[in-house]
């Protein structure tokens, strides 16, 4: 039989969660809890959510309770900091120092934490792993990662560019170099994660050597409520001359900035459709948002030195032509060029976007960051996990030290 993998995306107030069949590459059963901890929704805490995902996969005839049934739980983690470069078995050491870590993403830790503590009680005999989302980051080197502050403050309070998306970059570059039907270690590739949250990372031999989103999610790309690349003199400015208080500027900069600080809508898809019809603070938000990607683009072609493919990826990646094609306008003297044709072509296979021939290649490929997720805990449980796509050594030869070196 299949391993299976239950594989859990706890939020502040929902836990996403599927049961795959690894080595099958299946998915056999998902769900989503939502309204945790909200008045009369009858999901209490974060416990009784979790009580709910078991109750439902039993109810569809998967009974995870019982011995032998899942070979691992994986949990999602979106901040490793410095000590988690690695998908990591969970104890309580590694509790406690995932919790150590809630000041880097306030926003995130506390709800990916509670998770794995709920089903830690529920299910105390079946290996628990958290996989982080800065963790493919590891191999950045010191250059792109190291913000231009006093060093004795940022080494202090940990403040660099760590990286996010990881557990979407590296299956979505190995289906890259599959389509490509070249080598990972051979390629220098451009990978665009846009969803809701969006995020480009410059990926070199199968190695990320730079990334868009830096101490936490909210740097870089414009993204559906959050700034991306801002001056950091605006949160100054709006705390003085229009008395925000500095939390209330931090929501306004994550939940109502973005496309919908400009046009008033997130969802991409509603935003397209508005900017075709004529609405104007729509088309701005999206020619902002496209011109935002394709100066990344920019940046990292020449971070890398060499460009093979550019990749699209996630909702908006996978499923927004008109969103690919206008990021990539006028690049044409790059190499880069993208076939009208095949751009609106639908598919959920991964696939070329560019015409026969071009220098450099633009693809679509899916991601599957749950399946990402279940391959890399399973490794961890089964002690054969030696990194996601190539020799974990760093870029330059110098990168993230060991966990052992950074507690």
């Amino acid at each position: 039989m299949s391993e299976r993998v239950l594989v859990v995306n706890s939020g502040s107030s929902s836990v996403k969660y599927q049961l795959l069949a690894v080595t099958a590459g299946q998915r056999v059963a998902a769900g989503l809890i939502e309204r945790v901890g909200e008045p009369g929704s009858g999901v209490a805490d974060h416990d009784a959510a979790v009580r709910r995902v078991v109750d439902e996969l039993r109810a569809a005839g998967h009974d995870v309770s019982q011995p032998g049934a899942l070979d691992a739980v994986g949990h999602r983690v979106v901040h490793g900091g410095e000590r988690f470069v690695e998908p990591t078995l969970v104890d309580d050491e590694v509790v406690a120092a995932i919790r150590a870590l809630v000041p880097l993403a306030p926003l995130h830790n506390p709800a990916n934490l509670a998770g794995i503590e709920a089903l830690r009680r529920l299910q105390p005999d079946v290996p628990h792993v958290a996989v982080f989302d800065t963790a493919f980051h590891r191999t950045l080197p010191p250059r792109a990662w190291t913000y231009a502050l006093p060093a004795e403050v940022a080494r202090k309070h940990g403040v660099r560019r760590y990286g996010f998306h990881g557990t979407s970059f590296p299956g979505v570059t190995r289906r890259a170099a599959a389509l490509l039907g070249r080598p990972v270690e051979d390629l220098a590739l451009v990978v665009l994660h846009l969803g809701n949250g969006c995020s480009a990372a410059a990926v070199l031999g199968g190695r990320s050597v730079d990334t868009s989103m830096g101490l936490s999610p909210l740097e870089g790309l414009v993204m559906g409520t959050r700034s991306g690349d801002i001056d950091p003199t605006i949160v100054f400015h709006l705390h003085r001359a229009a008395g925000i208080p500095y939390d209330e500027i931090e929501v306004l900069l994550t939940k109502d900035s973005g496309l919908n600080g400009i046009c008033g809508d997130n969802d991409v898809r509603e935003v397209v459709r508005r900017a075709d019809s004529g609405d104007e603070a729509a088309q701005l938000a999206l020619q902002v948002y496209c011109y935002r990607i394709r100066k990344y683009v920019g940046a990292y072609y020449a971070a890398l030195g060499r460009l093979d493919a550019i990749v699209f990826t996630a909702g908006v990646g996978e499923n927004a032509p008109s969103v690919r094609a206008q990021a990539l306008d006028g690049l044409d003297r790059l190499g880069i060029r993208i076939d009208p044709a095949r751009n609106q072509a639908s598919s959920r296979e991964p696939r070329f976007l560019s015409p026969d021939g071009a220098e450099v290649a633009v693809l679509a490929v899916p991601t599957d960051e749950e399946l990402e997720i279940a391959q890399e805990a399973l490794a961890v449980v089964r002690g054969g996990w030696l990194g996601p796509l190539a020799p974990t050594r760093p870029v330059d030869g110098v990168g993230w030290r060991p966990a052992e070196e950074a507690r």
